[in-house]
């Protein structure tokens, strides 16, 4: 999913200029610098990975995926089967419990899955709709009943999404008080949320796994613009920081104060293309786009080598990832062809970019020239990061750059999220293809690898042809550390393992 933000002001700000020193020196508390705020603690309310990065060490969900990011194991579900026929899997959930001391049971765990299914401002209910029935037989069983046969089941249990929180709680909070500080079944708990600034974990003593714990505390602070982050953990200010400008690796590689992090991700940079504004609803002007930019170029003058060309929306690596797929050539020429023939010459568009952030900014202005040597014009409007969002989700855009990382294991999630959705517009790019839509839930229900496989082929094909959006490039996760930190590390679906971080 997306990083993205909110408000974030002029608190943040002040924030990066200038951190107290006793946070970064707090024994056994670890400071991490990123751009921008939490949104909120209700996982199903967030497509964020500025959300889901900070609360999969505030939850613990009943499946995860192990730090290579490349299988499952049990979490709060120790062990599952699953009957002959694929539709009910059987869940023996844990000695367990919440923050606030009460046990974690599978009445909670039901509650969680059934309310990412049917609550109303669950963002990820389709993925769940497969689910019949979820029923605690007893206080250490869950049995769930599925529609019918599901390949990603397992996968989406281990959504940060879908994290196990407490029915109780929820209940007699309401999910407004929930979301600021809730109940936690994971390692650390929100022990203050000061918006626009920080959140501030600590250590959750009730956590089934507290022995694996070995820090007090984490802080994760807002400082929206990259070299002032960068300039915090150079000074001492900050032991972590997250999102390294590419054209800073090398000079902090030379700090020898610091560890630079360089870690495989699933991360996929694309251009976003709103599709309800007028000409971008015609296959043949987004074609046009796509063949008027020089993705390669766009690699080596902003990753600085660091990326590689993207040509599917399925991230190299990931399942099902279709190499062979279409990657139009830079061609202006052709661009200019295709726009006249559509009637879409001297196209203006506004572009929506993200202020302060140096990698943004540096493709924003490559981009736009490119598009001007196909006699596209690009309105570059630079916004506070805690507009940008709202603004992209509301409509208020033609393009903008934004990235993916997977969440599961299985394509479905982002596949069903950005090509066979309705409830957030195709991650608001108001793409609509009912053959897309109806092959994306067809994937989800077969169960023969190699058919599968062939779906997603075709799918991939199928959104390159349509241009959903643009494909820019892939790139790995770049932090950097003090080196009294250790075991600082993400693994490709970008879950930082806090509970295995030391700071010496």
């Amino acid at each position: 999913m997306t990083n993205r933000w909110k408000s974030i002001g002029l608190a943040a700000l002040l924030a990066g200029l200038t951190l107290s020193a006793s946070y970064a020196e707090a024994a056994g508390v670890l400071t991490i610098g990123r751009r921008e705020d939490s949104t909120t603690f209700d996982p199903i309310k967030t497509a964020q990975n500025i959300d889901n990065w900070v609360f999969s060490n505030v939850y613990d969900v009943l499946i995860r995926v192990d730090k290579t990011g490349t299988k499952l194991e049990p979490g709060l579900a120790e062990s599952w089967t699953t009957s002959d026929d694929g539709l009910t899997y059987t869940f023996k959930i844990r000695d367990a419990k919440f923050s606030d001391g009460s046990p974690l049971t599978a009445e909670d765990a039901a509650y969680s899955l059934l309310r990412i299914r049917d609550d109303a401002a669950s963002l990820w209910s389709d993925s769940y709709k497969v689910i019949d029935t979820a029923v605690a037989t007893d206080a250490h069983t869950l049995t769930i009943k599925l529609k019918n046969p599901s390949a990603p089941f397992l996968s989406t249990l281990a959504l940060p999404n879908a994290s196990v929180i407490s029915k109780k709680g929820m209940e007699s909070l309401g999910p407004d008080a929930y979301g600021e500080k809730p109940i936690a079944s994971g390692a650390f708990t929100v022990d203050e949320w000061r918006r626009g600034d920080r959140v501030i974990l600590k250590k959750n003593p009730n956590f089934w796994q507290a022995d694996r714990v070995k820090l007090d505390g984490v802080e994760w602070i807002s400082v929206p613009d990259d070299n002032t982050r960068m300039l915090n953990v150079q000074a001492g200010e900050l032991d972590t920081a997250i999102f390294v400008p590419f054209s800073r690796v090398e000079e902090l590689k030379k700090d020898p104060n610091l560890n630079v992090d360089i870690d495989a991700s699933t991360r996929e940079d694309h251009l976003l293309i709103n599709h309800a504004h007028g000409a971008l609803g015609k296959k043949e002007v987004r074609q046009a786009l796509d063949l008027a930019i020089d993705k390669k170029a766009i690699v080596d003058t902003v990753t600085f080598g660091q990326g590689t060309v993207a040509n599917s929306y399925i991230p190299k690596g990931a399942l099902y990832y279709y190499a062979d797929n279409l990657q139009r050539p830079y061609d202006p020429a052709k661009a200019k062809e295709l726009l006249a023939a559509a009637g879409a010459s001297d196209l203006t568009l506004n572009y929506l970019v993200r202020a302060g952030d140096e990698v943004d900014e540096q493709t924003a202005v490559l981009i736009q020239q490119q598009l001007q040597k196909a006699g596209i014009t690009a309105n570059l409007q630079k916004v506070d990061p805690s507009q940008e969002w709202d603004m992209t989700v509301a409509g208020d855009y033609d393009i903008s750059v934004n990235y993916w990382t997977n969440d599961i294991l299985d394509p479905d999630q982002k596949t069903t999220f950005v090509l066979g959705h309705d409830s957030n517009n195709n991650y608001s790019t108001n793409y609509k293809s009912e053959a897309v839509k109806e092959l994306v839930a067809k994937a989800r229900l077969e169960l023969d690898p190699k058919k599968r496989e062939q779906m997603y082929v075709d799918l991939q094909k199928m959104a390159k042809d349509d241009v959903n959006w643009i494909d820019l490039y892939y790139s790995p996760y770049i932090n950097v550390s003090r080196k009294n930190i250790e075991n600082f590390y993400q693994n490709p679906l970008g879950r930082f393992f806090l509970e295995d971080t030391v700071k010496n």
